[in-house]
């Protein structure tokens, strides 16, 4: 995978499990930081839709 400039959460900055997202042109990655070789790979369009549900609650147990 190319090199990509991997950002977390200000709330999340020295702890061992946080969410990590990297933005390139034509895809935005995700990956844990405990399991940095586990990326999943979404388009622009899945990603504003996963940002949207969990604004919206709909994964809040």
């Amino acid at each position: 995978m190319k090199n990509l400039a991997w950002t977390r959460p200000t709330s999340c900055p020295n702890a061992n499990n946080c969410p990590e997202v990297a933005v390139a042109p034509d895809a935005v990655y995700v990956r844990s930081s405990l399991l940095p070789d586990a990326v999943a790979q979404l388009t622009p369009d899945e990603w504003r839709d996963l940002v949207s549900a969990i604004r919206a609650g709909e994964f809040d147990v």
